[in-house]
C-alpha cells in the first residue's frame, strides 16, 4: 500500500495541477483548440483528448496493482489513436467534459491504492512503474501536457514536487528506450544517471523538463553537444 500521507499529499498535488489544466482549457475558445501544440502533429484538442483518453486507461494500471493481473493501456496503438482522434473530432463543450469526468475518475480509483497492493510494480511500454507511483505518472502526464497547450501557463507555475515527478517520469522513458548515456543534473541538486553517465546535462528543473520532454534546450548547459532524444 501507499503510506497514506503520501497519496493524500500526491493526490492533492494532482487536484491542484488538474484545477490549473482545466482553467486553461476553459480558456479556450472552439477556434483555439484547432491550433497546433507542442506535440508534433497534434492540436490543442488533441492534447486535451489525450488527457481525458490517459486519466481513464491509466485506471488499468491501478487495477493491475490491486489485483496482479496484468492490464494494458489499450487494446493496441491503433485503438489508442482512434480514441484520441474521437475525442478530439467532439464538441468543446463535450470534450471538456470528458476530460473532467475521466480526472475525476482517475482520483476516486486511485484512493483504492491505500490499501493491499497485489504486486509491487507495473509496466508500461516498456517500463517498470511502482505501483507506489501511478499517481505521480498522472501528474506528469498533466503538466508535461499542459506544458504542450502553449498557452500562458508555464511549467514554473506547476508545485515543484509535480516537476521533479515529470522528469523522473521522462527519465525512465530515456532509459527504457535507450537515450544516449548522461548524467542530469539540477540546480536544486537532484542526480540522473541514464546509461554510461558519459554527457554531464545540467539546468534548474523546469528547463531540464523541457528539454526531457521537447527538445527545448534553451536553458540547458552541457559538457558536449546535445543529443537527439526519443520521444518522451
Amino acid at each position: 500500500m501507499i503510506n497514506p500521507a503520501r497519496l493524500h499529499s500526491d493526490l492533492s498535488r494532482l487536484g491542484r495541477e488538474t484545477d490549473m489544466l482545466m482553467a486553461t482549457v476553459e480558456s479556450l475558445s472552439a477556434d483555439e483548440m484547432t491550433v497546433p501544440s507542442l506535440c508534433e502533429g497534434w492540436t490543442r484538442a488533441h492534447v486535451i483528448a489525450h488527457l481525458a483518453s490517459n486519466g481513464r486507461a491509466l485506471v488499468n494500471l491501478i487495477s493491475w496493482a490491486l489485483t496482479g493481473e496484468e492490464q494494458q493501456l489499450y487494446a493496441s496503438k491503433e485503438a489508442r489513436a482512434q480514441d484520441i482522434s474521437d475525442l478530439a473530432n467532439l464538441p468543446r463543450e463535450e470534450l471538456l467534459g470528458r476530460l473532467r469526468e475521466s480526472a475525476q475518475y482517475f482520483a476516486e480509483q486511485a484512493q483504492q491504492l491505500g490499501g493491499e497492493l497485489a504486486v509491487e510494480e507495473v509496466h508500461l511500454h516498456g517500463k517498470q512503474i511502482p505501483a507506489t507511483s501511478i499517481v505521480a505518472l498522472r501528474i506528469a502526464e498533466v503538466v508535461v501536457h499542459h506544458h504542450d497547450l502553449d498557452t500562458a501557463w508555464t511549467i514554473e507555475e506547476a508545485d515543484p514536487d509535480s516537476v521533479l515527478n515529470a522528469i523522473e517520469a521522462a527519465v525512465r522513458t530515456m532509459r527504457a528506450k535507450g537515450a544516449p548515456g548522461m548524467t542530469l543534473v539540477t540546480e536544486e541538486r537532484d542526480e540522473w544517471v541514464i546509461g554510461d553517465g558519459a554527457l554531464r546535462v545540467s539546468s534548474d528543473r523546469e528547463g531540464l523538463l523541457e528539454w526531457l520532454a521537447r527538445g527545448a534546450a534553451e536553458n540547458v548547459e552541457a559538457d558536449g553537444p546535445l543529443p537527439n532524444l526519443p520521444s518522451w
